[in-house]
């Protein structure tokens, strides 16, 4: 007896919360759907519009797009020159199969050194756009 009063209880404290969960009383918010100024962001339409709003949300003073000139993939040769010429970059995207470099900072590359990647690659400035 005192089993199947324990089982009832339980049954009914399922009962009551399964009801309790289904209630949702109405408010006005509820009723003025479609008027909130939130406007969800499309998703960019390729990998590397993808990449270079991942950089801008990272929010860079400084980001750089850097292309071998001839236009071929980025080698491990190119990525050892960027480096060493941009010390201070801290975040390296590689995108666009491969044919670019995706370069986020807070400090600006030396001049000297930015010449001396001019050389080698085509340098563009996303710097604020």
């Amino acid at each position: 007896m005192r089993r199947d009063f324990g089982v009832t209880i339980v049954i009914a404290l399922f009962v009551v919360a399964s009801g309790a969960a289904g209630c949702h009383r109405s408010s006005n918010e509820d009723q003025t759907a479609g008027t909130s100024s939130y406007r969800p962001e499309s998703t960019p339409a390729t990998q590397f519009e993808r990449d270079l709003k991942y950089e801008r949300d990272a929010h860079f003073k400084h980001l750089w797009l850097f292309s071998r000139k001839d236009g071929q993939p980025i080698t491990k040769d190119d990525s050892a020159i960027l480096r060493t010429n941009a010390p201070r970059v801290v975040d390296w995207v590689l995108t666009d199969e491969g044919r670019k470099v995706l370069a986020g900072s807070n400090f600006d590359i030396e001049p000297s050194n930015m010449a001396e990647l001019q050389k080698r690659f085509t340098v563009e400035d996303y710097s604020g756009k």
